[in-house]
């Protein structure tokens, strides 16, 4: 269950000939992949394109009514390595995955494609997480696209941009022989925007009418002698044939003056932040009607010489907006205007950060400090010399990632931690995904992270004869890479280790999709998998399933066990409890339906008695629930705040758990919500008040006795 549902908004993509489409960027470039008369599509989920896979399995009817194959793919090589129908036949194919996490997976498989090189177009859909806002190592695509010589699209973040470079994309790929990648950001993925759509079409060559007419092409393979001949195909042919397609076509753009002595290059992704800068200066308008002259490369890779050199000709300096180091654009650009022999300066790394996102705010600061040294007669509004105030936010108070209310990963960390109190600490190889919250506070857990699904493999240098190391990894990251690279490597090495797998029963850190051990019924997809079957199938002994994380004492008892048994090699914890934030997307509209129709509906909450409460906050301080707050001391002679559970609670019990697992403090206490109550409840309800009301009563007025 994705934690959104496209349902409704697939619909749209059945917009034909002449009609206005509007929505998100990620629907937008489905619908131009079926414009495109896409023959297969594969991928696997991270952001900012979870949308994007999630967007293909709501629209399977749809691609199947078209013959268009749509995986689900278990990792990001499996997505890569379903290119290879494009190589032998003319079916144009397209994958999505996160970047660069995600390239990284598939490699293998991009290399190899890369140099065997494509008879139909092949797409590469990358989510290029770079910046503030991102959650993995700052890296780009760029790189990876130079080393295999992929092309590289950046399309300016509107609608009819991207949607244009989809269709290209495929063209160029196509008249090329290269695979292509289109790059989109966090916000070209969730704009909103329109364009004039045409008709969906069929492809020419279904993926299954390939497979009844089998061909094969020894040149195609990557051995040798044709792998040593593919590296001079690409120089000799397909770079040409590349530049050609970009430089006819005009893929890249230009905007504002002709003329001008000073320009500036852009990426296309980057294109709306320096428009915005430019508007905060006085250089342009919400329309984009810049004053100074501006080079968009839509194309970040292979760069267009003839272009190049006629952009900066005539200009004393051009600026150039490349977000991350190397400067690789900065670089080749220096090499093209001195093959073209010009004077112009090329300005980057000088007056822009290094590193770091190019928002508005630093292009406009990197564009004030270029005006002032190539154009100081250029005032610019009074308004706009100073920076801008930060007071705003640095008054917003730092909120580091954590646990959502109710995560059913919480209780095994507070578990943990109950147990390095008893036992002492040892090193905790993490892993990716919601349970990488552990290593900030209240748990601080966790020594290192090296890649999903890889937690296992990360503990497997550490063999201390007194202390064994912990591994941790999510279902998702198993199903993706832990299966093989932990759990097989440490049965294979022998290793002693501790392996707890959090089952939450989705992919819950990509969005909520299904994965091969969900519980859930798939009508297109295979779960109920369980992974312990998969664990002992590969040959570990001691496996130990726990199918309610809230049981403190269970899993801190598995854990105890599993740190401190004789038994040799590796051990094996399995922590099941359903991703909170899914559980509470499939309950809450039934619920709500159910007061709704009138129906009795019973909800559990917790609280806390404030008379009982020592204010010691352990509950916190091993829950670390964000509806576990502090609030004043009911008690004049006590000044310690007390606990409080707000109203986000949901119910999983955890406080309580910890209260009686820790030896904490009876101060928890359970209450049942009952909406639409029968008759009965209500007339024991009036009885309660009225007997509570009396006792209030009389103990008032004990008390005033008293004070007089």
């Amino acid at each position: 269950m994705a934690e959104r549902s496209f349902k409704s908004e697939v619909l749209k993509l059945t917009a034909s000939e002449g009609e206005t489409f509007r929505g998100e960027g990620i629907l937008a470039v489905t619908k131009a992949l079926l414009q495109s008369g896409v023959a297969y599509v594969g991928g696997y989920q991270g952001s900012p394109i979870s949308h994007l896979m999630d967007v293909f399995a709501d629209a399977n009817d749809l691609l199947e009514s078209l013959g268009v194959h749509f995986e689900a793919s278990a990792s990001e090589a499996t997505a890569a390595a379903m290119l290879a129908a494009s190589v032998n036949y003319p079916l144009r194919g397209a994958v999505a995955w996160k970047s660069v996490v995600g390239t990284n997976v598939a490699s293998d498989a991009l290399s190899n494609v890369a140099s065997g090189g494509v008879k139909g177009g092949a797409l590469i859909i990358v989510g290029e997480d770079y910046g503030e806002g991102s959650s993995i190592m700052q890296e780009r695509t760029h790189a990876f696209a130079m080393k295999s010589q992929m092309w590289l699209l950046d399309p300016r973040p509107n609608l009819p941009s991207i949607v244009d470079m989809v269709e290209k994309g495929f063209e160029l790929s196509e008249a090329s022989n290269t695979p292509v990648m289109l790059e989109l950001r966090v916000r070209s993925c969730h704009m909103t925007g329109e364009f004039t759509a045409r008709d969906n079409r069929r492809p020419p060559l279904t993926v299954s009418e390939a497979a009844a007419a089998p061909t094969r092409d020894l040149n195609r393979i990557v051995l040798p002698p044709a792998n040593f001949l593919h590296e001079v195909e690409k120089i000799e042919k397909r770079w040409p044939a590349g530049i050609a397609f970009v430089r006819d076509n005009h893929l890249n753009e230009l905007f504002g003056p002709e003329d001008g002595d000073i320009g500036v290059i852009v990426q296309g992704g980057l294109y709306n932040n320096l428009n915005r800068a430019q508007e905060l200066l006085g250089l342009s308008n919400a329309y984009g009607d810049s004053e100074l002259p501006i080079y968009c490369l839509n194309v970040a890779y292979p760069l267009i010489p003839e272009e190049v050199v006629a952009f900066c000709r005539g200009k004393k300096a051009v600026l150039v907006l490349e977000e991350g180091q190397p400067e690789f654009i900065e670089h080749e650009l220096n090499t093209l205007v001195r093959r073209g022999d010009l004077q112009t300066r090329i300005v980057g790394k000088g007056v822009m950060p290094r590193a770091g996102e190019y928002t508005s705010d630093v292009i406009r600061k990197g564009l004030m400090k270029f005006l002032e040294e190539w154009r100081p007669s250029r005032a610019l509004p009074q308004s706009v010399q100073m920076p801008l105030d930060p007071t705003t936010a640095s008054q917003i108070p730092a909120r580091p990632a954590g646990f959502c209310t109710g995560c059913p990963e919480r209780p095994i960390f507070t578990a943990m931690k109950m147990v390095e109190r008893e036992i002492g600490p040892t090193h905790v190889s993490a892993d990716i995904g919601c349970h990488l919250f552990s290593i900030l506070p209240p748990f601080n857990i966790g020594n290192t992270t090296m890649g999903y699904g890889l937690g296992g493999a990360g503990a497997s240098a550490f063999k201390p004869k007194d202390r064994r190391a912990i591994a941790v990894m999510g279902d998702g990251g198993f199903w993706h890479n832990g299966l093989t690279s932990g759990i097989g490597n440490a049965v294979f090495n022998k290793d002693d280790s501790v392996t707890l797998i959090v089952d939450n029963g989705y992919s819950a850190a990509t969005g909520g999709q299904d994965i091969l051990s969900s519980r859930a019924d798939n009508r297109v997809r295979s779960t109920r998998n369980p992974i312990e079957k998969a664990v002992r199938g590969i040959g570990v002994d001691w496996v130990r399933s726990i199918n309610r994380t809230y049981d403190l004492r269970k899993m801190r008892d598995a854990l105890k066990e599993a740190l401190t048994t004789k038994e040799a090699g590796p051990k094996v914890i399995i922590a099941q409890s359903e991703c909170m934030l899914n559980k509470q997307r499939r309950e809450k509209p039934l619920v709500r339906a159910a007061i709704k129709q009138g129906r009795r509906v019973v909800r559990e909450r917790f609280g806390i008695d404030p008379d009982t409460c020592t204010g010691d906050h352990s509950c916190i301080r091993l829950s670390g629930c964000p509806s576990l707050s502090i609030k004043p001391n009911p008690d004049p002679l006590r000044q310690d705040p007390i606990a409080h559970v707000d109203n986000s609670c949901v119910g999983c019990g955890l406080c309580g758990e910890v209260s009686h697992a820790a030896v904490l403090c009876p101060s928890f206490y359970r209450a049942d919500i009952v909406s639409n109550p029968g008759a009965w409840e209500r007339f024991a309800s009036h009885i309660r008040q009225a007997v509570i009301g009396f006792l209030q009563t009389q103990d008032n007025r004990a008390r005033a006795a008293r004070a007089f």
